[in-house]
């Protein structure tokens, strides 16, 4: 009995120390290719949620009460006209952006539709106001001075909001 265990005892030593040791090593090689993965990810990743942002930024940009109100505006709309298109490109434009919520957080995309909310709430409740055959200059200038009185509008939040997170990215 003491013959085996002679020769058991130091196998299993050896046994032991060789397996933790491999074990060990086999753990780092993991985490070398988990990071390696995660890195190459991260690579193809960046460049599509930078997109994003951009893509965002000009969706608020374009849907910003003056530029909006500027671009869509013709002398022979009425009211009524130009509310109807103005909804309609709100509408639009954030339809044309909903899948870059995949690359942004749930804050970001919460503040975005806020704004638009808020904006399809600007132009109705103006256009309640107004008498709807009347020209669309009407409307316009309420839209613009109802818009500029707001001191936090969601369309500058948001914006923030976004230069923020791509300023953290880096």
């Amino acid at each position: 009995m003491l013959e085996l265990l002679k020769y058991t005892l130091p196998a299993l030593v050896v046994f032991a120390t060789a397996f933790f040791l491999i074990k060990a090593l086999l753990g780092k090689e993991e985490k070398k290719m988990k990071l390696d993965v995660f890195l190459n990810n991260q690579k193809a990743i960046t460049p599509i949620r930078l997109q994003a942002y951009e893509r965002l930024i000009i969706l608020l940009e374009r849907i910003h009460p003056e530029s909006l109100v500027i671009r869509e505006n013709q002398p022979d709309m009425t009211n009524q006209q130009l509310h109807q298109v103005l909804l309609g490109m709100i509408r639009g434009e954030f339809e044309h952006n909903l899948s870059q919520q995949l690359y942004v957080t749930p804050q970001a995309w919460m503040l975005i539709k806020a704004a638009k909310e808020s904006l399809v709430q600007l132009v109705n409740s103006e256009a309640l106001q107004l008498v709807p055959t009347d020209s669309s200059i009407n409307l316009s200038k309420a839209i613009i001075e109802a818009h500029m009185q707001d001191k936090q509008s969601g369309h500058a939040k948001a914006i923030a909001f976004l230069k923020e997170e791509v300023q953290s990215l880096f």
